[in-house]
């Protein structure tokens, strides 16, 4: 099989600005990215064109980012841009794409937890708008997934449904057997979450289950709700790597009591986790409960996007939550961590068994 057939760059653009953010006549949509993603922001800028809006294309060099986290002096690493708020302030929509890289050595994980509170009124505002998040396969995702380009390549299209004939329509499968799920959670006041190294108890009654079908992030695949905040008792080990700040952090263990991450430690990144902790007074709270559902990603690839969306998997946020599941507390961070269940983890509505060994019951 050729190469080029493994990623379309114009099926992807097609899918996010159709599908995704639905781009209409007159509205301002912001393009953020890297150059590594050249080919993709090529394809949206003409598309977005075509359906008569105006494209705001925001190219970064790979490490920009990082770069600015190690080089910035304090009083521009603590200040929020105005020109970028007012920028995110004027649009309709936005699209980010991500483009994994390998991670920066040397960061300091306060600068960027600084950073990232000093952005949190630009990530407010985008958040306001339509908005949506996805990927390009870049050759570090794959090295970090273990795979070659190719096999790379074809894992983020099947992630995505772009190497079928109609993947409008099989998103539409998704929201369907989403919508299933959350008819049973909808009536659940507690979920127990159990497996290795790991018994947690969250309060959700109240709240609003959000059926995540590939609106906001492309590709999805998981339904999420927020706890009640104070809710969070027991044990969590989270088993599949993650990236903070450009730092590897592996198999994170939090403790919970009433909702407060009292106690925390990583056998990789543990310096990370504690900057990421100490974020602003929201960071040791909960903001997000989720649960993977697309069967069509079975293997982690050390990218949150994918991995949080695994069949089988269970993923709590620290900070940040989302007003629309009734969530209430307020974060310049969102971290979402994942632990895998498919190895004999269970998860329990109201003592019930809703999840067993990745598989619903």
């Amino acid at each position: 099989m050729n190469e080029s057939t493994h990623y379309d760059p114009k099926a992807h653009a097609r899918l996010l600005t159709d599908y995704c953010i639905t781009a209409q006549p007159g509205e301002r949509v912001l393009v953020q990215t890297t150059t590594l993603a050249l080919p993709l922001v090529e394809e949206l800028h003409r598309l977005l064109l075509e359906r008569g809006a105006t494209p705001l294309i925001r190219l970064e060099y790979p490490e920009q980012l990082e770069d600015f986290h190690r080089l910035a002096p304090d009083a521009l690493l603590d200040a929020t841009e105005p020109l970028l708020l007012s920028e995110v302030e004027s649009i309709a929509a936005s699209i980010r794409i991500l483009t994994p890289s390998a991670p920066a050595e040397g960061l300091d994980p306060q600068r960027v937890a600084r950073h990232r509170k000093a952005m949190n009124p630009v990530a407010r505002a985008r958040a306001q708008r339509r908005w949506n998040l996805s990927l390009y396969p870049t050759a570090y995702g794959a090295e970090a997934a273990q795979m070659t380009l190719v096999e790379y390549e074809a894992f983020v299209s099947s992630a995505m449904f772009l190497d079928t004939p109609d993947p409008v329509a099989k998103w539409g499968e998704i929201r369907d057997l989403q919508a299933k799920l959350i008819e049973r959670l909808a009536w659940a006041s507690e979920v127990r979450i159990m497996g290795e190294d790991t018994e947690l108890t969250l309060n959700i009654q109240g709240r609003t289950w959000v059926n995540s079908d590939g609106k906001r992030n492309m590709p999805s695949g998981e339904v999420f709700t927020g706890p009640i905040e104070t809710s969070a008792n027991g044990q969590i080990l989270f088993d599949l790597p993650t990236v903070y700040g450009g730092a590897a952090v592996r198999n994170v263990r939090l403790t919970f009591k009433d909702g407060l991450v009292v106690d925390a430690h990583a056998e990789e990144g543990e310096v990370a986790l504690l900057a990421a902790l100490e974020t602003d007074d929201g960071a040791k709270w909960l903001g997000e409960l989720g649960i993977g559902s697309n069967a069509g990603i079975q293997a982690p690839s050390q990218n949150i996007l994918f991995d949080e969306k695994i069949g089988g998997t269970v993923h709590l946020a620290l900070g940040n939550g989302y007003p629309e599941t009734g969530g209430t507390n307020i974060s310049a961070l969102h971290w979402d961590l994942i632990k895998d269940l498919r190895q004999g983890g269970q998860i329990l509505l109201d003592g019930e068994v809703f999840q067993d060994g990745g598989k619903f019951v």
